[in-house]
């Protein structure tokens, strides 16, 4: 059996129909991402295939560490042909994990390539990915319009200026290219050496002063207008966990005075404020009726001596094992007790919470909208075949598969589009073979809509993404 070829991941007869039949060209939503609005805007060119491929890729990079490739190779000052050399050589070993994959895939849709990448053909890939990258549709523009991307959601802090996205609307870029509202930094103030700036830099966003929590809240909401007139429908954490203690007005005002000061709040201080400030987000959300992303589980950077040397974001993280449920409950149920509980994606990083995240989702359903709480997709050390298919199997048997907003690709590359390629594989092949096993109606059109509406339909409604 080949490798990679146009039945991959398909290992029934109704399986490949669905995704050659129905999924193969749907449109892509990439509703939640960390691609450069300032790459889109200036419809950026990338100088070799190092450039594109590996810059900023900790996937990568975490998988050259474990081959023994010196970080010289990997982020150091070595030229893009010698780290391109050390990737080549790390691929071989890289076999049963999805980068394997991902690579080869991306070698095939972008740059018409077949060839296993091995330090032996590493030069005819250097050469040839290099040839096509220098051609004229080689560009944040023209990869959108090649794999019909309709939608990027890119991730934006509410005190970063929207300046991008208003060059990218004025284009004639077809792609709609949308801010997400990530406030996260607000919640420093157990940091008063970080929020201190942060807060220089949302007065310039804002054109606002922010002496109390009150003005704190003023700058936060004009900045969730500014982003909603850029079409934004969205907003996004990425937390541990859930803070899980009331707070009161008068409390939230001293311990942001504090912090203001430069007093760091205490451990207790920060998990009040952090929920107060979360419950203020959620009504945000829910006044404008956007949907609320909780990425809930990760220990980040925790190698401090190497996340120390190059920053966060370069691979010196993992899945935790903090205990959501509680928390998550309490954040929730304080939203749905005050009528202002918004349309929500809860991602989780450990698959043991599969089930716990899934069945919960079902409890704060209201019947207002389908799908209302939603279970994400697979995410970060998840967006593989295993985790997809453990996601997809919880929610099914909990809650309403038929109404999931399918896949994003939660990536800094424009060579990741195909993540939703290999999802919909995963899904076809689901979903027909157990259709071929009896276990589901052996109704194609059924079918079809199912996976028509999770691969794309989904995403449309429940964004509001009119595309």
């Amino acid at each position: 059996m080949a490798y990679l070829d146009e039945n991959f991941l398909l290992h029934s007869p109704t399986a490949l129909r669905l995704f050659h039949e129905v999924a193969k060209d749907q449109p892509i939503i990439d509703y939640h991402c960390h691609l450069s609005p300032r790459q889109i805007a200036t419809n950026h060119r990338w100088e070799d295939i190092s450039d594109i491929w590996l810059g900023g890729d900790h996937y990568k990079w975490r998988l050259m560490r474990a081959n023994g490739i010196d970080e010289g190779l990997i982020t150091g000052d070595s030229t893009p042909r010698e780290k391109f050399q050390a990737w080549a050589e790390t691929v071989p070993y890289t076999l049963r994990n999805p980068i394997h994959h991902w690579t080869h895939i991306e070698l095939q849709r972008y740059f018409g390539i077949d060839l296993l990448l091995t330090p032996d053909t590493a030069d005819e890939i250097w050469e040839r990915t290099n040839a096509k990258l220098a051609e004229k549709d080689f560009s944040t523009h023209g990869l959108l319009k090649k794999f019909d991307v309709r939608v990027v959601g890119t991730t934006d802090d509410p005190a970063d200026p929207l300046d991008d996205h208003e060059t990218i609307a004025a284009s004639d870029l077809k792609t709609w290219v949308v801010p997400t509202f990530r406030p996260d930094k607000a919640l420093l103030v157990d940091r008063p050496d970080l929020l201190k700036p942060w807060l220089e830099k949302l007065e310039g966003a804002s054109d606002m002063t922010i002496v109390h929590l009150s003005d704190l809240l003023a700058a936060l909401q004009k900045r969730h207008d500014d982003f909603h007139a850029a079409g934004g429908r969205l907003s996004d954490h990425g937390l541990d966990r859930l803070p899980g203690l009331h707070c009161t007005d008068e409390e939230a005002g001293v311990i942001f005075n504090r912090a203001r000061a430069g007093k760091p709040a205490s451990a207790e201080e920060k998990e009040k404020f952090s929920f107060y400030l979360m419950v203020f987000f959620g009504q945000l959300d829910a006044a404008k009726g956007w949907t609320k992303q909780l990425h809930l589980g990760a220990f980040r950077n925790i190698n401090s001596q190497m996340a120390g040397k190059l920053g966060p974001d370069t691979g010196y993280d993992t899945i935790g094992d903090t205990r959501q449920g509680e928390s998550l409950v309490m954040y929730l149920d304080a939203l749905a007790s005050s009528g202002s509980l918004p349309k929500m994606v809860l991602y989780n990083l450990n698959p043991r919470d599969n089930y716990l995240f899934a069945c919960l989702t079902g409890a704060f359903q209201d019947g207002t909208f389908a799908g209302k709480i939603q279970f994400g997709s697979g995410w970060w050390f998840l967006d593989q075949k295993n985790g997809m298919e453990l996601q997809l199997d919880a929610l099914s048997a909990t809650g309403l598969l038929s109404r999931f907003v399918g896949m994003l690709t939660d990536s800094r590359s424009f060579l990741s589009f195909p993540r939703h390629e290999y999802f919909r594989r995963i899904l076809c092949n689901l979903i027909g073979s157990e259709a071929d096993r009896g276990e589901l109606p052996d109704d194609f059109q059924a079918l079809s809509k199912l996976v028509g509406d999770i691969c794309f339909g989904n995403a449309k409604r429940h964004f509001g993404f009119d595309v």
